[in-house]
């Protein structure tokens, strides 16, 4: 479980930097699924959304400025 847990949250870390990086892509509408995509995790780990879909709902959340210098 906490596992999962890490790996979740690796994913939604990786893809606010993906979303940062991304700059002018298309914004999702409420409701709509997000695209398949794959992203490196620890240890040379592959993780993709659809494999964490199969073990059930994903929650994807940004810290917006977490990170950055006041």
């Amino acid at each position: 479980m906490h596992r999962t847990k890490a790996g979740l949250s690796i994913v939604a870390s990786a893809l606010a930097a993906a979303l940062v990086l991304a700059g002018a892509a298309q914004a999702l509408e409420v409701g709509q699924k997000a695209p398949d995509f794959t992203l490196a995790a620890p240890g040379g780990k592959q993780v993709k959304l659809s494999d964490m879909l199969g073990k059930g709902p994903v929650v994807i959340f940004t810290f917006i400025q977490a990170f950055t210098a006041t």
